[in-house]
């Protein structure tokens, strides 16, 4: 029988992904903007403003899919860390029982609950046009697109444990929107200038939007393998970063 001391962890885990995610909800300043907004751009120049085919409105889905997956991930973990850092709460809980996963568990599991009502509003306006994908599409995008947010939730985390709460959000949103237009997630990054498609190349929104739009038949620019690889690298680097702002003290 699983004793007391062992069954802990998982009641921890749980609880603070479900206070997290309660945390989030009762902040609408930051809930609602990185839900609503990336379907409200979808929906206005994708679909009401264009008047695109189903094919054109489905290869817009897939990248504004991948901005709907940035926000989340960038607010949740930047503004999110950097306020914690400095009310010092983030202190609090290191030298609680609290396992350090746990905190990222749960900054986690809100970020991608946040992103996947964001895309199921996407998706629903996409249905709603005419967009239509077989089952294996439909679940092959959406893996791809909540697997998004790994890599922006620890580039959130970095700028949390950077910077300040107006620092952190600052540049939060230089990136919410920079990575945005430099990864062809607005517009095909062919149409850009030719140092800006070279520059798409490092952002990991230009790889995570290829791999969405190879989820629906389209053609990727390279090999599936080259893409996924510059992503690991990235969210390896990210990663390295990561833990060793939290290894060093904030307070």
């Amino acid at each position: 029988m699983m004793s007391a001391t062992t069954a802990l962890p998982n009641g921890i885990y749980l609880r603070e992904s479900l206070t997290e995610l309660r945390k989030s909800f009762r902040l609408p300043q930051f809930a609602l903007p990185t839900i609503i907004t990336p379907a409200a751009f979808f929906g206005l120049f994708s679909v009401a403003l264009n008047h695109a085919p189903p094919d054109q409105i489905a290869y817009s889905m897939a990248t504004f899919g991948v901005f709907a997956a940035t926000g989340p991930a960038l607010f949740g973990f930047g503004a999110g860390v950097a306020v914690e850092r400095e009310t010092g709460l983030i202190e609090l809980k290191r030298v609680s029982p609290l396992p350090a996963s746990a905190y990222i568990v749960a900054k986690t599991s809100a970020s991608l609950t946040m992103a996947a009502l964001a895309l199921a509003l996407i998706y629903a306006i996409a249905i709603v046009a005419g967009v239509r994908l077989t089952p294996v599409q439909w679940v092959s995008l959406a893996a791809v697109h909540l697997l998004a947010t790994l890599p922006f939730a620890l580039i959130g985390f970095i700028l949390g444990m950077r910077f300040g709460s107006k620092g952190a959000i600052a540049f939060a949103n230089i990136l919410y929107l920079g990575l945005a237009v430099v990864g062809g997630l607005w517009m095909p990054v062919s149409v850009l200038p030719g140092w800006m498609q070279m520059l798409a190349w490092v952002t990991p929104s230009f790889h995570l939007a290829q791999v969405a739009l190879a989820t629906i038949g389209v053609p990727m620019r390279e090999s599936l393998v080259l893409h996924l690889a510059i992503l690991s690298a990235i969210s390896a680097l990210c990663l390295w970063r990561g833990a060793a702002l939290w290894r060093r003290n904030p307070a």
